[in-house]
């Protein structure tokens, strides 16, 4: 065989197509013998030429996996041998290689075997050889062993460390030092382990030297190895990096800085700071880092780009998408370097800098809104100022920025509408499309969460809206839909006189059918569902049916953009029929399922590849290739494909919602798939799971409550829907999705009662606990280094929702609350601390003050250690904080018993106080938010309704004299009328009760009384409680009162004397 495959092997390299075709021929069924292997070895070692060498070890590789169990150990040994041999004497490079590879597949078996105790020893002696070549191919094999014998090194990892840190750094060959870099990447893609993987830290200056030399020779390809290295560390959950992020930092700024390199190798750099701020964000604070990066990211904004270049790769975008991600994961140290930035930027001759001063901050808005919000002035000062930009690039980013603005800094951006709507309007005639495109996209962010402020617009509005909407290209088209969706959001009734032209040009929108037409009909169906919401069912329910026709239509067309708007145009349509939806579940329903059972459109790519392929030896092939292990090249998700399941989840849940019992023969398909959502892989299908999970048990209630066995059914979803929400807080590692979980829970408990949570209870108190003291899957953080709370950044999304779950729990259990309160004290006291940020600490108060509400008498317990941080943040800077420690102060002084009575105040003891009347120090702190110095209408209505919760519960403590004349000057209540209750209650039994101190006041309460009895906004409740009060002083002063009536209001006088007969 030896003979006549030497002549094969020649004739396979031959130019001559059908040469070499005869030859694969004959080389496949030679290859069915083992008697193939020794053939083969032969050639490795003694061919006269390097390229059948190769081919022998290239055949060798592929065919020796389906022989090697068959060959006598004699043959086995010769093998090794040989392979041995080529490595350590062979002196072509590419032959070297290809036996190292076949050394690593003959490994894979022979070794686990015991069949190869040499090997080991054999390559570490190899890599310590004199001779270069030597040293690399150990390190070469050390590589690829790693992926079929990995195991076999663990108890050898020490010292294969120490070798592969003294090849990094072997002066003599750069050869040497690259295969070495090769090794490292791929041990750190074999190790999981912490222990082993913190020891590369000390590799981490090493590499860096080879790949700055790989840099400096031209060898990009090889410098981005460190970059998948320091991804790997990065990753990794152990304590990689240390003071090393310095090092990586500054390297990866040096490269994604320098014009002359590879977009690619630019954009590897790029990525690394990315996983630095999503994964190691404290690192980077910690190490004082973020400003040294944006001082380099934000100029690369500035960075011209080659039309040709991949949009991905483009140095400016992938600079602003990881802006972005500092952002959401820094915003406090973000916000200032970019806005530093932007205000210098944006008067920059070069039009570059001007458009990135603008890009810049429309990036941050999402991450850093907070901040952006308390600079909202001078921040709109810079963006309007580039919409009238001479450049168009530059008015573009400005419509962008607005449009970010609109959309994340909500609703402070909207008390700007009168400098904002002009410009935009203004930017609609621009005459770029691109300028114009991008206005509609920030006119319709804009407009969505206006309310009334949109009114003295709207005809200019949709003048312009409607025009372009028929004489503009499809691109303009789409997003004119958009902004005019906003709009009749935001004006509601106030839309109808446009809603029947605005229907009437849907109707051409939702019959196309050619492709590049089909964005355009999703948002016009979209339209459509929006529209119908703002005019109502009584309207659009006559004219709905030709549209629902078109809607479902549309699901023919195989257009996932498209099937994602009509879900949610049918969920539009059930929340405006409500049950008189019932009718078109037959139809929408299975379109819904459809959607949801779509598959994921995951692509995952397999290579099989190899470097023979590419010098032609890949043609050879038997079915004994089947036992090498394929590696995955790369995984896509097609990205439509998960929006259109998160619309068809949401809609199931409204559909549910909506049609109640008529629901009943979707509801058991409905739950599998919401109970397989809820565990999908991407969070935003998740989300709408949940969601929608909440509102399968108001349609499971309505469709089981006169059933037989209707009560064991509903237990049945109501347990599974619990469990699911109960796991999803611990192990979801998403906060929005727990977040929803949360909010979920707590409408549960507040629809359904102690009875149905009572089985939850102790699981759910864990979840709740574990979410307070921040140990769940969503709040795990980077171990690099310590979260300082001086640095803290409150949790909006996640920790307003775990503490709205005590007041559920209080307002369920009442005082039975109290056992569960005293283990969640502690853990939600700890946002209370002074380093904690303003927004934590009046979640805190707003949360204890809702639970001293519902659980009554058991928080006297709780007032010595609650009171001074309330009374602290009675002066908070932020009337929110304020509002809420009011509130807080006066449920503590209702539920609170003789403590609040005596009450030392710390923080006030400045003042000098009787030792009787500790009830003063709260009054003091109260004092300020009555005066003209307080200018939110919200926080005085709160500081009036805790004086009166205080006056009810001990009158005695109160100086009446003093502080009633104070206390009705802020009345009626403006804006918090949940405090009306408490207040005109105070008021009214000091009057039935003839109290002598309100009595004095007679004229201030009528005046009172007559703007309560009129308003619009007040319960008849509280005005028959008023009407009581009134109608006790004209038993008291009769005639005497005329006097007073006449001096009001005609409409205040008529409203009060319909409380005349009462007396």
């Amino acid at each position: 065989m030896a003979q006549s495959l030497e002549l094969l092997l020649i004739q396979f390299l031959m130019p001559d197509n059908d040469a070499r075709r005869q030859a694969e021929d004959q080389i496949k069924r030679l290859a069915k013998d083992p008697q193939v292997v020794p053939a083969l070895v032969q050639h490795l070692r003694t061919a006269k030429t390097p390229n059948v060498r190769q081919l022998a070890a290239v055949l060798l590789r592929k065919k020796i996996t389906g022989h090697w169990a068959k060959l006598s150990p004699q043959l086995k040994q010769l093998v090794k041998q040989s392979l041995i041999e080529s490595i350590t004497m062979e002196h072509s490079p590419p032959v070297r290689k290809a036996s190292a590879n076949v050394v690593s597949i003959v490994a894979k078996y022979a070794v686990p075997a015991g069949e190869w105790p040499d090997l080991l020893p054999f390559l570490f002696q190899c890599s310590q050889s004199a001779q270069e070549d030597h040293r690399e191919v150990a390190l070469i094999l050390f590589s690829s062993l790693t992926e079929t014998i990995g195991n076999t090194f663990r108890p050898h990892f020490a010292d294969l460390q120490a070798l592969l840190l003294k090849c990094l750094q072997d002066e003599t060959s750069n050869r040497v030092r690259v295969a070495a870099l090769k090794a490292v990447g791929s041990f750190l893609e074999f190790t999981h382990d912490g222990d082993e993987v913190v020891k590369f830290r000390e590799f981490i200056p090493s590499i860096l030297n080879v790949s700055r030399q790989c840099l400096a020779s031209g060898e990009e390809d090889v410098a981005i190895i460190a970059f998948e290295i320091f991804d790997e560390l990065i990753e990794s959950p152990a304590p990689l990096l240390g003071e090393s992020v310095k090092s990586i930092v500054q390297f990866s700024l040096e490269v994604c800085s320098s014009q002359n390199l590879e977009s690619n190798t630019r954009h590897q750099a790029i990525q690394i700071i990315s996983w630095l701020a999503k994964y190691k964000s404290n690192t980077l604070k910690k190490h004082k880092l973020v400003i040294p990066i944006l001082q380099v990211l934000c100029p690369l904004l500035a960075e011209s780009t080659n039309e040709n270049l991949d949009d991905d790769l483009a140095p400016d975008r992938a600079a602003a998408e990881v802006i972005d991600t500092m952002a959401l994961n820094l915003s406090k140290h973000v916000f200032p370097p970019v806005f530093e930035f932007a205000s210098v930027s944006c008067q920059n001759a070069n039009p570059k800098f001007r458009e990135a001063s603008v890009t810049a901050l429309g990036v941050i808005s999402e991450g850093c809104l907070e901040h952006m919000k308390n600079k909202l002035e001078p921040v709109l000062h810079i963006v309007l100022g580039a919409l009238r930009d001479p450049e168009q690039m530059v008015r573009g980013a400005a419509s962008f920025a607005l449009g970010q603005f609109a959309e994340h800094l909500q609703p402070e951006i909207v008390s700007h509408y009168e400098s904002v709507l002009p410009c935009i309007l203004d930017a609609l005639e621009d005459a770029s499309d691109e300028v114009k495109e991008k206005s509609y996209y920030a006119l319709a962010a804009f407009c969505e969460n206006m309310g009334e402020e949109i009114l003295p617009f709207l005809d200019p509005l949709m003048g312009r809206l409607l025009a372009a909407l028929q004489n503009s290209s499809r691109n303009l088209q789409e997003t004119c839909m958009s902004a005019i969706g906003s709009i009749a959001s935001a004006a509601e009734q106030a839309f109808i006189p446009y809603a029947e032209r605005v229907l009437e040009l849907m109707k051409n929108f939702m019959v196309l059918t050619n492709d590049e037409d089909l964005r355009a009909r999703a948002r016009a169906t979209e339209l459509v569902g929006i529209v119908a919401m703002s005019v109502g069912k009584m309207r659009m329910e006559p004219i709905l049916p030709p549209y629902i026709e078109a809607a479902i239509s549309g699901f023919g067309l195989e257009f996932s953009e498209l099937r994602e708007y009509t879900h949610g145009f049918f969920s539009n349509v059930a929340e405006i029929l409500d049950d008189s939806f019932a009718q078109y579940l037959p139809h929408v329903v299975p379109l819904a399922f459809s959607s949801c059972n779509l598959d994921d459109g995951s692509a995952v790519d397999i290579d099989d590849s190899d470097d023979e392929n590419a010098n032609g030896f890949g043609g050879v092939s038997s079915d004994d290739e089947a036992h090498d292990e394929p590696r995955v090249r790369n995984i896509s998700i097609r990205t439509g494909v998960l929006d259109e399941k998160a619309a068809a989840t949401q809609a199931l849940g409204l559909f549910a919602q909506h049609s109640k019992s008529a629901y009943a023969p979707y509801l058991e398909e409905t739950l599998r798939i919401l109970e397989k959502h809820c565990g999908y892989f991407h969070e935003d299908v998740r989300l709408q799971a949940v969601i929608a999970l909440k509102h399968i048990l108001t349609a499971a209630h309505a469709i089981f409550q006169n059933q037989t066995e209707g009560a064991v059914k509903a237990k049945e979803i109501f347990d599974k829907v619990m469990k699911i929400y109960i796991k999803a807080m611990v192990e979801d590692d998403d906060k929005e999705v727990v977040a929803q979980a949360c909010t979920s829970i707590a409408d549960i408990i507040r629809d359904y009662g102690y009875s149905a949570l009572e089985p939850y209870l102790p699981q759910l108190v864990e979840a709740t606990s574990l979410l307070l003291r921040e140990e769940c899957a969503c709040q795990l953080v980077e171990s690099d280094s310590e979260i300082d709370d001086d640095d803290s950044e409150h949790d909006e999304v996640l920790m307003d929702a775990v503490s709205d779950l005590l007041p559920a729990f209080a307002k369920t259990m009442g005082s039975q609350f109290a056992p569960i309160f005293a283990q969640l004290f502690d853990p939600l006291m700890k946002f209370a601390k002074a380093s904690r940020p303003p927004q934590d600490r009046t979640m805190v108060v707003a949360c204890l003050a809702e639970v001293a509400q519902n659980m009554g008498s058991p928080i006297a317990g709780y007032v010595d250690r609650v009171m001074p941080l309330v009374l602290k943040e009675l002066a908070s800077s932020e009337a929110t904080n304020r509002r809420n420690a009011a509130f807080c102060v006066g449920e503590l002084c209702k539920n609170g018993g003789d403590l609040t009575v005596k009450y030392p105040c710390c923080c006030l003891s400045a003042f000098p106080l009787s030792k009787t009347r500790y009830y003063d120090n709260i009054l003091r702190g109260l004092h300020p938010l009555f005066g003209e110095s307080e200018p939110d209408d919200a926080v005085r209505d709160n500081a009036a309704g805790a004086v009166a919760r205080m006056i009810m519960v001990h009158p005695e403590s109160i100086p009446l004299n003093q502080v009633l004349p104070v206390f009705l000057r802020v009345l009626p209540l403006k804006e918090d009328h949940e405090e009306s209750m408490a207040v005109y209650s105070c008021v009214s039994t000091l009057v039935l009760s003839s109290n002598p101190q309100i009595l004095s006041l007679v004229p201030e309460l009528v005046n009172l009384f007559a703007q309560v009895v009129a308003s619009p906004v007040e319960t008849s409740e509280v005005k028959n409680l008023i009407g009581r009060a009134f109608s006790h002083l004209i038993s008291l002063y009769g005639h005497q009162m005329q006097p007073l009536l006449s001096n009001l209001p005609p409409a205040h006088a008529n409203a009060l004397s319909d409380f005349f007969p009462r007396s």
